[in-house]
């Protein structure tokens, strides 16, 4: 459900997170020089069709991306920072177990040999994902990554980043409706008794799938 939109450079970090709350992904359009294929200092079109899109095809990463725009929503400054910054350990440059095999899952890494090679081998260094720490974390954006922050799996990252952005003070929370690809305030009570509606719509046509299962 995601859309890519070209962009001549980059935005500033509440703009990208923003656009990720409704579903869009802004796309650089140059590429990298040929004199250095496997690495890039900055986003190129290979690190997006590369890195980002394949991962939009699997439907529990795309609304994880989803989940941190649309956190962003309405965030003070210094949220919309840490925000940033967990994007960077998870969606750019994030590694988890999978069968206690150290796997890499950031399209900084799948999208540059080097950066690949780097993240998984013991000359970096690799801290435990916690969120706190994560976003006090000051990282180059031009250079390989020193450090990475490894999570037990990527289901404990994105458990552990939905209790960390509950803190973000907002008198109001926010619900993507695909149907109208538009965001909504549920910060009244009418909002609310809808969403319950929607809910108890979605969980009849659950209820009916078990039963049928079950006959």
């Amino acid at each position: 459900g995601f859309t890519l939109r070209p962009v001549a450079g980059l935005l500033s970090s509440r703009d990208f997170l923003a656009g990720l709350a409704f579903r869009v992904f802004h796309s650089t359009q140059y590429i990298r020089h040929g004199a250095n294929p496997f690495y890039t200092p900055e986003p190129d079109v290979c690190h997006e069709l590369i890195g980002h899109v394949p991962l939009f095809c699997d439907p529990e990463f795309a609304a994880f991306s989803q989940e941190i725009g649309l956190a962003s929503l309405g965030a003070p400054d210094e949220w919309i920072e840490k925000l940033a910054t967990l994007y960077w350990f998870t969606i750019e440059f994030g590694v988890c177990r999978e069968e206690g095999a150290l796997k890499a899952y950031g399209a900084g890494c799948i999208s540059s040999i080097e950066e690949l090679e780097n993240c998984v081998s013991d000359t970096s260094k690799k801290l435990p994902f916690e969120c706190e720490n994560i976003v006090s974390t000051k990282y180059p954006i031009t250079t390989i990554q020193p450090v990475y922050f490894v999570a037990p799996s990527f289901s404990e990252a994105k458990r552990k980043i939905r209790e960390f952005s509950s803190q973000i003070p907002r008198t109001f929370t926010v619900h993507y409706n695909p149907y109208t690809q538009s965001v909504q305030l549920i910060n009244k009570r009418a909002n609310c008794v809808k969403m319950i509606r929607d809910l108890a719509n979605d969980m009849k046509t659950l209820e009916d799938a078990v039963n049928k299962l079950e006959d």
